[in-house]
């Protein structure tokens, strides 16, 4: 390697690493004015004097944090602090995942793994919060799913809203959106890899037992059905990267 092209590439790497404090610095600054979503932020000026930069290079840092969700830029108006967003890290995983099925699917599966993490750790304090109406709601998602099933119907759509409804009773709202997060990309990789019409009773049967284990308010039993389901899941998409 020439000495030129290694100063090229130190440069780069400083550049980027300069672009990334910068951005820091803005969020500092976002976090140290007491700004809250939709304010307005500082004017370019007001920025490059805080932050002693020029500003080009503001402006360029603050696409990047739009990008990441965490300004809104409003063309004509201004600049402002973002509603909380999981678009960019959904874009982001869906990708890589899908990527991922042409050499083995190691990264789709490790969504998996993160998503069952998630499911299996937390359904303990859903059943202690769940509600008769809530058990209603799941039941209703289970008798579609079957109902669809006996058809040779898919049911994604089902099988998502009961995930979702097993933790609705948590009213954690990062949680509903990191499984949202994880439940779309997962139907990306599906739908792209085409999606199969074997399985469909005994998946529909799959939630049935979560939730009569759910129903019983045995945790352990629950928290078994839930991780016996997601090694189905976990060999479905191993079978996709295999076929990639």
């Amino acid at each position: 390697m020439t000495t030129e092209l290694t100063a090229t590439r130190l440069a780069r790497f400083g550049a980027q690493e300069r672009m990334r404090t910068l951005q820091n610095d803005i969020m500092d600054l976002i976090l140290s004015r007491n700004l809250d979503v939709g304010d307005p932020m500082p004017t370019e000026n007001e920025l490059c004097a805080a932050l002693g930069v020029g500003r080009n290079t503001v402006r360029e840092a603050l696409k990047v944090l739009q990008a990441l969700g965490v300004v809104e830029i409003r063309h004509g108006f201004g600049t402002f602090v973002a509603a909380t967003s999981f678009e960019s890290l959904g874009a982001s995983l869906a990708f890589r995942g899908r990527l991922s099925l042409r050499h083995g699917g190691a990264e789709a599966l490790e969504l998996v793994d993160v998503r069952q993490a998630l499911e299996s750790g937390l359904i303990g304090l859903a059943i202690d919060a769940m509600t008769e109406r809530d058990l209603l709601a799941l039941e209703s998602r289970v008798e579609a799913m079957e109902a669809l099933a006996a058809q040779g119907k898919q049911f994604i759509d089902e099988d998502q809203d009961f995930h979702r409804l097993l933790y609705v009773p948590l009213h954690n709202e990062l949680l509903s959106n990191l499984l949202e997060v994880f439940w779309n990309v997962y139907r990306q990789i599906h739908e792209e890899a085409g999606v199969e019409q074997h399985g469909l009773i005994e998946n529909a049967h799959a939630h049935r037992l979560i939730l009569d284990a759910v129903r019983t308010g045995d945790k352990v039993l629950t928290a078994e059905r839930l991780n016996a389901h997601f090694r189905g899941i976990r060999e479905h998409l191993a079978a996709l990267g295999r076929q990639s």
